[in-house]
């Protein structure tokens, strides 16, 4: 996130720009592939953990609800 850009705040939906390397690797593939296809979508930022890490939750085709922590580098807000 550059400087100009502001922290998102919880409850408010983000961009998820990217995912760092190796981060599905060796969950299962439908939680990898649920995972892949957020990337570049909003998705809802439900808070931040201890490390600054952005929580992130998303609702997959199936309907099953996902929760993964990422760098808040990887997210961007949805007001651009």
């Amino acid at each position: 996130m550059s400087a100009e850009e502001r922290k998102p705040n919880p409850c408010e939906f983000v961009v998820l720009d990217d995912l760092p390397q190796g981060f599905s690797d060796g969950l299962p593939i439908e939680d990898q592939h649920a995972i892949s296809e957020v990337v570049g979508k909003p998705v809802r930022l439900s808070g931040y953990d201890s490390d600054g890490r952005a929580e992130l939750e998303f609702t997959d085709r199936k309907g099953i609800t996902h929760f993964i922590y990422v760098d808040s580098g990887y997210i961007r807000t949805t007001d651009h």
